[in-house]
């Protein structure tokens, strides 16, 4: 049997018996790991250990940790009502604020899991304060970071435009922004349509100690809150201004504040969602396994040399989409747009209607919670039952994954060829 039907069917088992039974999927991820990339694909332990995702790990344990301590204090739902008072009492507006707040930071520079990691805590507080649907906060968010990604300023934009002016093709800055700026837009109304009234998995017993979490906001500040503002403040402008590492500016916060308020703070790394890590560490373990293996390049050199252009357009969607789930979609955007140049260039595919829709096949996906954007929505969610919380998101993310291709493609490639 080869290695690329033994790695994918390993996967495939995982998901079954994670979904099936209360266990960790992360932990059958790191037995995966060692069991296949030791006897099937011939790795050594410090080659598998090399895909351990350490940025992703320092950012969701360092920036839970910071809203952990900054609900203890009182001023996340100081934040909470400020936003309130924003949109004149209309709670059902703040995920399109979130939305058009999280577009226009990526759009202008910001890379989109640092947006995400900035507007989802707040976001979540907002949902579990005001009984929105998480689901549809957390989405939105997501949606929004990606609806600005591809323009010209973003990290996203300028890797795409850079990869394709290496070659003969020509790709419109504006055609590629307004593609995913669309589909992101049309996906965050069907969102919030479809399950903005949907019943949240709340809990089926309080949690007493996140509930106590929250503070009575009085009229004015203390300098407690003072100071967290101030943190949070200097969080935004270390990673969009100077481009620092989320991860350890918010851990490095987290920590001065919860000096300056150590009784009240005894408890903040329970805050941090530690089943969420476990189980996106331990699913990006497995897959950077096999992007080191070259399975991953093998499977979409094979969707690549399938049929005619129209259909290997529409393979490579799906190729990215599903792969993308699990793993980096910086990494898949840089590795499929060289492996589509030879197909423009054979066939009349529209170049700017491909690129945008791998571009946004790609993005899509990242609701997933083995991303990171939607392991921290998964990770900084309040008030839910996380098992069935956490297959609302994999749900979702299987529509997602289901029609987000075909429509990229049937709006993007299909009729400019």
């Amino acid at each position: 049997m080869s290695p690329e039907v033994i790695s994918i069917g390993a996967l495939l088992v995982m998901f079954v018996i994670g979904t099936v039974l209360p266990i960790n999927l992360g932990i059958l991820a790191f037995v995966a790991t060692f069991a296949v990339g030791t006897a099937s694909l011939g790795l050594t332990e410090d080659e598998i250990f090399e895909g351990f995702p350490v940025k992703l790990f320092v950012t969701i344990v360092g920036v839970t940790y910071l809203f952990s301590v900054a609900r203890r204090n009182g001023t996340i739902d100081l934040l909470v009502a400020a936003g309130v008072r924003l949109v004149r009492g209309k709670v059902a507006l703040i995920p399109w604020v979130l939305f058009l707040v999280a577009a226009l930071l990526t759009a202008f520079g910001t890379f989109t899991p640092a947006a995400v990691a900035i507007l989802v805590p707040i976001g979540m507080n907002f949902a579990h304060r005001y009984k929105l649907n998480p689901l549809v906060v957390g989405m939105m968010v997501i949606s929004g970071g990606h609806a600005g990604a591809f323009s010209p300023l973003a990290v996203s934009g300028a890797l795409v435009l850079g990869l394709v002016d290496k070659t003969e093709l020509h790709v419109s800055p504006v055609a590629l922004f307004t593609a995913s700026f669309v589909i992101n837009l049309l996906l965050s109304l069907l969102t919030y349509v479809l399950l903005a009234k949907r019943p949240v998995p709340l809990a089926e017993q309080a949690d007493a100690t996140r509930e106590n979490e929250d503070v009575a906001v009085s009229g004015r500040p203390d300098w407690r809150q003072w100071l967290t503002l101030a943190c949070l403040l200097a969080l935004v402008v270390g990673a969009l201004g100077f481009q620092l590492e989320i991860g350890f500016l918010a851990l490095g916060a987290g920590t001065l504040l919860a000096l300056v308020d150590m009784k009240r703070q005894e408890k903040a790394a329970d805050g941090i969602s530690w089943s969420t890590l476990l189980l996106v560490a331990g699913m990006m373990t497995y897959i950077a396994m096999l992007e080191k293996a070259g399975i991953i390049e093998k499977i979409s050199e094979h969707a690549a040399g399938l049929g005619a252009p129209i259909v290997v357009a529409l393979l490579l969607c799906f190729t990215v989409a599903i792969t993308s789930a699990f793993a980096s979609s910086t990494a898949i955007l840089t590795a499929i747009i060289p492996i589509a140049v030879p197909l423009l260039l054979s066939s009349h595919l529209s170049p700017a209607g491909l690129i945008a829709a791998l571009a946004v096949s790609t993005t899509i996906v990242d609701t997933s919670p083995f991303s990171t954007n939607g392991a921290l929505v998964l990770a900084n969610a309040r008030g839910v039952d996380a098992r069935r919380f956490y297959r609302q998101v994999i749900s979702y993310t299987g529509g997602i994954v289901a029609l987000g291709p075909v429509v990229a493609w049937g709006a993007l490639v299909l009729p400019w060829s």
